[in-house]
């Protein structure tokens, strides 16, 4: 077996899906279910404005593509953590779940403090509950991009 071989076996029993096939899940989810909620939320007065424009520190790149990337990156982790993932109905709590709860807790306890705003959105319970609902409609729209992706180009 070659190291090519090898590597891409290795791939394989860590991913369901090609890596680029997971990052694409997971961007366009950003945009589409993530800042889908966010609109929603918006005009019910929970969230700030979707699609943001405002330049992210320190290379001033539009908020809302480096969502899509970090969007991206994140849709390789749920690759590797979908394997565990129960099939058929449940399939779908289990993205919902995932997203809800593994990019949040980076986000509150990690994300918030390097940039030196309140962890955990200040313990305000309204605020956790939406950051628990966008980034889990963006787990469940990872999973929806993925089962499209599968049944569209087998």
């Amino acid at each position: 077996m070659t190291t090519t071989t090898a590597a891409a076996g290795s791939a394989a029993s860590v991913f369901r899906h090609s890596i680029l096939t997971l990052f694409i899940a997971g961007a366009l989810s950003v945009l589409v279910f993530h800042q889908g909620t966010v609109t929603i939320l918006h005009l019910l007065g929970y969230a700030n404005a979707p699609f943001p424009f405002t330049p992210t520190k320190p290379m001033a790149v539009p908020q809302i593509w480096s969502w899509v990337f970090w969007g991206g990156l994140w849709g390789i982790i749920y690759g590797a953590a979908e394997k565990y993932f129960p099939r058929g109905p449940m399939y779908w709590g289990a993205a919902f779940l995932f997203g809800a709860i593994a990019p949040v807790l980076v986000l509150a306890f990690v994300v918030f403090p390097l940039r030196g705003a309140p962890v955990a959105w200040g313990w305000n319970p309204t605020r956790i509950i939406v950051g628990l609902i966008i980034h889990g409609m963006w787990g469940l729209g990872t999973g929806a991009f993925l089962w499209w992706r599968e049944r569209a180009m087998p």
